[in-house]
């Protein structure tokens, strides 16, 4: 059968042209720190002024979206003024247009309000009459609160207030700062202001307007945590602290732990301690209570103690490192006199020893040799070198972060026989990093407690 054939092609028809499809580029979004400005003001001039105070917020992507990103705006821009008056916020937003470029349009509001919740006002309007409807904010809320220390100067008039949740303001009061909390502690999350375990410690300065009229504005404070300790006593847990950063640097911090010391000690709670504390803070807190260290005998007579044995010979000629811990009877006396809990007592412990060094260069090595033997046995164990389970990470392609290989090995025996990345480092090249690391930060402690000691003993 033969086949129907068409008309014979034309050759004088131009080609049929062929039709382009085109393809719009895929939204990539913009990082929410890219786009975000967040000030601190404390007046109605101070909005919009190029001095104003700008936040460093410590992640800001992590409110937007599961990759931080927001999409579907050009142009985007969005400045946020918080007010340290009444801590209420206006957010003014900016961008030249919108599109769904694939990954939706960002509903910026309610991300906003998962930071700003209530605090948020609608207008600018509003926010700006805040400054003087809202100016006795601060000193109505703590008008109940106890007021636990008055500290008074030429320049400053600055008190120390508690408040209890739930038998006070404390709680509508810890409401208003918990953007604030969200954006500047690390990690972070709110408290619960229904349960009457949970107090705040406030930093308020008293101020004084151009028509004579008091107000108060908050420096800081910190929420503590009252456990139960049997049979009859509590224990203190510091779980958050914050001092607005336009009032960082400038003593309010170590102020806050001096009043939280003096509380612990005269009402005789068993100990008080920190609950993760950022090595900022870690540094500020060892500091002061190395001070406070200094004053108790058994402390001393132990430190002298432990020099002395150091200082006796070279540590590399014994068969064994010493740790040359402080005895359990001056770790309880420790705790009982200054509610200094035992890991905390340790902090200090070595920065006592280095203090105790005479000259230092002399005994120096032998100190380094302490330290690394001691967090040797803290994050590897005192059993090492001896037989136990062991996990090795071994390449795959089935889900490489869960692969691994574990086997008992016994005493002596290798405890890696997985070839392992050469330019990764090794569990000695880690840990001599840390062990710089902690020698240098007694080092650093050890030059600013020395410091004040000479500025305490000048000015007597």
């Amino acid at each position: 059968m033969g086949q129907k054939k068409g008309p014979p092609a034309d050759d004088t028809l131009e080609p049929k042209k062929r039709r382009r499809v085109g393809f719009s580029s895929v939204d990539a979004g913009v990082e929410a720190k890219d786009c975000i400005k967040i000030y601190l003001v404390s007046s109605k001039e101070e909005v919009d002024a190029a001095n104003s105070f700008c936040l460093d917020p410590v992640d800001l992507n992590s409110f937007f979206e599961e990759d931080g990103k927001i999409y579907g705006y050009k142009g985007l821009k969005i400045t946020i003024w918080v007010s340290s008056i009444s801590f209420d916020a206006y957010a003014d937003i900016a961008f030249e247009s919108t599109a769904d470029g694939g990954k939706g349009i960002t509903d910026l509001k309610s991300a906003l309000e998962k930071i700003f919740g209530e605090t948020l006002v609608a207008s600018k309007e509003e926010f700006l009459q805040t400054f003087s409807t809202q100016r006795n904010f601060i000193r109505s809320m703590i008008s109940d609160g106890e007021v636990l220390q008055h500290k008074a100067s030429s320049t400053s008039d600055v008190e120390a207030i508690r408040m209890v949740m739930g038998k006070s303001a404390a709680g509508p009061l810890y409401s208003r700062l918990v953007p604030l909390v969200f954006l500047l502690v690390d990690g972070a999350s709110a408290i619960d202001v229904l349960d009457p375990c949970w107090e705040l410690y406030l930093l308020v300065e008293k101020k004084t307007d151009e028509q004579g009229d008091i107000y108060n504005i908050l420096l800081g404070f910190t929420a503590l945590y009252r456990f139960y300790h049997y049979p009859d006593s509590s224990r203190l847990r510091l779980s958050q602290i914050l001092v607005l950063p336009p009032y960082q640097h400038k003593g309010y911090g170590r102020y806050i732990l001096e009043v939280l010391n003096h509380v612990a000690v005269s009402e005789d709670v068993y100990d008080f301690t920190v609950e993760e504390p950022l090595d900022y803070f870690q540094h500020v807190r060892t500091c002061v209570d190395v001070l406070r260290l200094q004053k108790l005998d058994s402390v001393r007579n132990a430190v002298n103690l432990a020099v002395s044995n150091l200082t006796r010979g070279k540590l590399s000629k014994k068969t064994s490192i010493p740790r040359l811990m402080p005895a359990t009877r001056v770790i309880e006396d420790v705790r009982k006199s200054l509610k200094i809990n035992k890991k905390q007592f340790l902090q200090c412990w070595e920065v006592f020893i280095y203090l105790g060094l005479d000259p230092v260069s002399k005994y120096m090595e032998d100190f380094v040799s302490i330290v690394s033997n001691r967090m040797k046995e803290d994050i590897i164990g005192k059993e090492s070198g001896t037989g136990g389970k062991q996990v090795i990470e071994v390449p795959s392609e089935y889900i490489p972060e869960m692969s691994f290989v574990m086997f008992k090995s016994s005493a002596g025996e290798a405890t890696s026989t997985v070839q392992v990345d050469e330019n990764k480092p090794t569990q000695a090249e880690q840990l001599q990093e840390l062990v710089d690391e902690r020698v240098n930060e007694i080092k650093s402690i050890a030059e600013k407690v020395s410091q004040h000691s000479t500025s305490v003993v000048e000015s007597s």
